[in-house]
């Protein structure tokens, strides 16, 4: 394998798991569940392509309250 090409699936390894770390941050900042936060972090851990994939269809993004931007020039109001 020449330096291109490994320097190339390095660099995609690496945005995979920027992507999947912002995926588990995301499902522990919902408002689900304990259990069902663990649920999703493991499947995202144990396959970061497939899980990812599903989590993108499926999975919850919701944020909880208290979690968001709290300053007036930020609120929806």
């Amino acid at each position: 394998m020449n330096g291109f090409a490994s320097y190339f699936w390095i660099a995609v390894a690496a945005i995979l798991l920027l992507i999947d770390l912002w995926a588990i941050v995301s499902v522990f900042r919902s408002d689900k569940t304990d259990a069902v936060k663990a649920a999703w972090a493991l499947l995202i851990v144990a396959l970061p392509l497939v899980g990812l994939g599903i989590w993108g269809v499926a999975g919850p993004r919701g944020i909880k309250r208290g979690s968001g931007p709290t300053s007036d020039e930020h609120s929806k109001g």
